[in-house]
């Protein structure tokens, strides 16, 4: 049933950014979104009884408005970076490491993809709920793990 819900939310999602509804466009769109749902379905529909998915939707849908709050934040910040005249030194990039208090693999997929969300940041691995991430400037560096992983914490692994 996993891999029959993503496939469908797939290719939902298919039709609805491509807005063809020929032959071959949905042909291709049958296509990818069942490679999709092979390799993703036990990500996106992980073993949550199903009371607690509209849950973790609602929360997560409430964790996107802060979410786009801290990426207008980031841009500005690295928008200064890029135009300060003594730009040269401000940038200062760095990897930071931080080991995850996240368990679920969908909450450590959702850490690093706001991350990497956020300009200025990139997450470069995951390994053992260990993060890799590249920061443009030791500011930027700061707020890791930080308040995202206690947002997401709160959306994901609520109890």
């Amino acid at each position: 049933m996993r891999y029959l819900y993503t496939f469908l939310i797939m290719f939902g999602f298919w039709i609805l950014l491509s807005g063809k509804f020929d032959l071959f466009h949905l042909t291709l769109g049958v296509l990818s979104s069942g490679l999709v749902a092979l390799l993703s379905s036990d990500i996106l529909m992980h073993d949550a009884k199903k009371h607690d998915r509209l849950a973790i939707a609602i929360r997560f849908l409430c964790y996107i408005p802060w979410l786009l709050y801290q990426i207008v934040l980031s841009t500005l910040h690295v928008a200064y970076l890029a135009l300060h005249p003594k730009m040269m030194e401000r940038i200062d990039p760095t990897i930071v490491t931080f080991k995850t208090k996240l368990k679920s693999n969908i909450a450590q997929v959702a850490l690093a993809n706001s991350i990497t969300l956020t300009p200025g940041t990139i997450t470069i691995r995951i390994e053992d709920g260990v993060f890799y991430v590249h920061a443009i400037s030791r500011k930027a560096a700061a707020g890791l793990p930080g308040e995202m992983e206690d947002r997401l914490a709160r959306v994901f692994e609520r109890e």
